[in-house]
């Protein structure tokens, strides 16, 4: 076998096989994925935890090995070429094939030693299940899980998470979907506040980005003509304004009805509610580990946001 090393359109080497087929380091395909779902070089090196620096080099080695242009370098932006959109197509598709691999290993595992990574919704993240990990913790001590609090939908065909909690009901159609709990909300304000006429109240609600939200179009619809005088861009945020007593703020019933410095205001327009999604893929569902936190994350979220209220049980 000889070693070619022709030079390509950018006058450097490039290593071949004895084929002449171009050598394609994997995690060259990697970084150039991240940088084609992702749209900059910025946001893929956020997504793979290294500098932007190291995704340019990864590209540019890519590009040397396949003697193409991947992407047009710009100021601030990276934008694919033709070539790159269409290798990227091709990328996404061995990124899918490896993560079906990993899920077929994670679940051929026997037993219930494993990591397991759930996503869901900061407040349910912080509030319904990191406070009784513990317990978890008590009945499976060889399970490892990391709960990430994230407000954007995590990715589970890249891998982000093996379980994930959502708002709304997923459209894929090769995912286990399972409705878990409701979503409730509430008016809450500082005793001062709510002793007010509710004609001076002032409101908390989320800023501009997230007025698409159920429980913003209901903040919205309570107004009557009376302002929002603080916005943020989570509901922690809003909370400790509340608790400040700066003015009326919309909250999940579980984290407002938990909180024994507000009190609940009665509402004219009921509260909406929101369903909670359970998502993960059928084949980890053969894992007995994440058949476990599976159990964990329905049991948690049913107890803090029930399928049915009490007003429905009652009737």
């Amino acid at each position: 076998m000889t070693i070619n090393p022709g030079l390509n359109k950018f006058g450097m080497n490039s290593p071949y096989l004895c084929n002449n087929a171009p050598m394609i380091d994997w995690q060259d395909l990697l970084h150039f994925a991240a940088l084609a779902r992702t749209g900059s070089l910025s946001a893929a090196a956020r997504e793979l935890g290294v500098d932007h620096a190291t995704v340019g080099r990864r590209i540019a080695a890519l590009e040397r090995s396949l003697d193409l242009r991947l992407i047009d370098r710009r100021p601030r932006t990276s934008p694919l070429t033709a070539d790159g959109r269409a290798i990227a197509e091709l990328v996404a598709g061995m990124e899918e094939n490896v993560e079906a691999i990993r899920r077929y290993s994670k679940s051929a595992v026997a037993g219930l030693s494993a990591a397991v990574k759930v996503s869901a919704p900061p407040s349910i993240a912080a509030h319904l299940l990191a406070p009784k990990a513990a317990l978890f913790r008590a009945e499976h001590p060889d399970i490892t899980l990391t709960i990430a609090g994230v407000t954007r939908r995590a990715a589970l065909n890249y891998g982000e998470a093996d379980i994930a909690v959502r708002m709304t009901r997923p459209e894929e159609s090769d995912l286990l979907v399972r409705r878990i709990g409701v979503m409730r909300f509430g008016l809450y304000a500082v005793p001062a506040v709510a002793q007010m006429p509710d004609s001076d109240w002032a409101f908390i609600g989320y800023d501009s980005a997230m007025e698409h939200l159920t429980q913003q179009t209901w903040l919205r619809s309570l107004l009557e003509g009376r302002p929002i005088v603080f916005r943020a861009t989570d509901v922690f945020g809003q909370l400790e304004a509340a608790r400040a007593g700066l003015g009326v703020v919309a909250l999940p019933a579980f984290l407002g009805d938990g909180e024994a410095g507000l009190t609940r205001l009665p509402v004219a327009i009921p509260s909406p509610a929101r369903d909670i999604w359970l998502v993960t893929y059928p084949d980890l569902r053969r894992s007995p580990a994440i058949r476990a936190v599976m159990d964990f994350v329905t049991e948690m979220i049913g107890r803090g946001c029930p399928l049915r209220d009490s007003l429905d049980a009652a009737s």
